[in-house]
């Protein structure tokens, strides 16, 4: 797998193997809101499963011209209604700033047409109840790119693990965050809160989404959360510093940590953690990065009764996600993920930026 901007988590963007589920041109995708560079991850991972980026809009020429680097055969769009009126269009991808994920989801779906939104998807409550109303009223899907489990091999491996029941019944789920801030990147509404959400709502919905998914947690409840601004105080919106502690409906518990402390000396933008606790022993992944050992990614370390036991999961495991959403689209299933945890996870990560307890200002 080679990486895109791996020292920049703004500009991550991983890329796989070719392994298309449709045919070439069955499966036209519109991107609008490049806001994110997300947005690349994003659109490699439909790219490798078959899907053609076929029309882009944005109203910064600029961002579509680099966007266009990438994604040549895309066409530029003259405005957003050109993309949600184009009958050939199949899913709306996007990435615009956090707070207008919704509003654009919501006219996605009026246009019959899927939405593929960068995390986190919505930044309100108000806003969450919306956007489930309207995949009701519809029928069409409201899918999250919650990346840290969708595009990592080892989080896939590790999923493949747990799901052929290698540690037995999952009882907890940790999981360690750390990004690094890149502050000469960064545009304006990333340190506006009504802008991001939230460090809880922006990071924290990843690390909800997997603790869900990795316990097969239907709902759970947050027992306690703080967020907090330790160091960027010339940035009195933003939050540096969140961390939350759930309990699942099933019994499984789980930590996480989010932050923007990473520091610059890492090879990685994060050093990403998880932490999957069974009743038959237990795994880590460390995802983007072995720190001083080894600057790839992707390793598994499983121990379980008959020993200890090493994963590298680069280039083996592949992204499945994005050619399940393909075919979801297609043929009308739902086999990427449950919707119902994709919205659950948000909820979650609102209700947890709601009760914190802010620690340092």
């Amino acid at each position: 797998m080679s990486v895109r901007g791996k020292a920049s988590g703004m500009m991550y963007a991983p890329k796989g193997k070719t392994h298309p589920v449709c045919e070439r041109g069955e499966f036209p995708v519109g991107v609008v809101g490049l806001d994110h560079g997300h947005i690349y991850g994003m659109c490699n991972g439909l790219h490798e499963a078959g899907a053609e980026i076929a029309l882009v809009y944005d109203p910064d020429p600029k961002k579509v011209e680099q966007f266009r680097k990438a994604f040549p055969e895309a066409r530029t769009a003259r405005s957003e209604a050109e993309v949600l009126h184009d009958r050939d269009i199949r899913l709306v991808a996007a990435a615009p700033i956090p707070a207008q994920r919704a509003d654009l989801g919501c006219r996605v779906l009026d246009h019959d047409k899927d939405y593929f939104a960068d995390k986190p998807p919505v930044t309100t409550r108000s806003d969450l109840e919306r956007v489930r109303r309207m995949t009701t009223e519809t029928g069409r899907l409201f899918a999250v790119y919650y990346s840290e489990r969708i595009h990592v091999e080892a989080s896939v491996l590790a999923e493949r693990l747990i799901h052929e029941g290698a540690i037995g019944r999952v009882v907890q789920v940790i999981n360690i965050a750390p990004h690094r801030i890149s502050l000469h990147q960064r545009p304006a509404w990333f340190f506006e809160k009504h802008q991001y959400g939230g460090i809880l709502v922006d990071l924290g919905s990843h690390q909800i989404e997997q603790f869900l998914y990795y316990a097969k947690a239907g709902s759970a409840s947050v027992v306690s959360s703080r967020v907090g601004n330790y160091k960027f105080k010339e940035y009195p919106g933003f939050e540096d510093f969140g961390d939350a502690t759930l309990s699942g409906e099933n019994g499984a518990v789980s930590y996480m940590r989010v932050d923007w402390l990473n520091p610059d000396g890492l090879a990685a933008w994060g050093d990403g953690r998880l932490f999957v606790l069974g009743t038959e022993g237990y795994i880590e992944v460390r995802k983007y990065v072995d720190v001083a050992r080894d600057t790839e990614g992707d390793h598994v370390f499983l121990v379980d009764h008959k020993g200890e036991h090493y994963y590298s999961a680069a280039g083996q495991e592949g992204f499945p996600f994005f050619g399940r959403l393909i075919r979801d689209c297609l043929d009308g299933t739902r086999t990427a993920y449950s919707q119902d945890t994709a919205f659950k996870a948000i909820e979650l990560a609102i209700d947890a930026q709601e009760k914190a307890v802010t620690v340092e200002r």
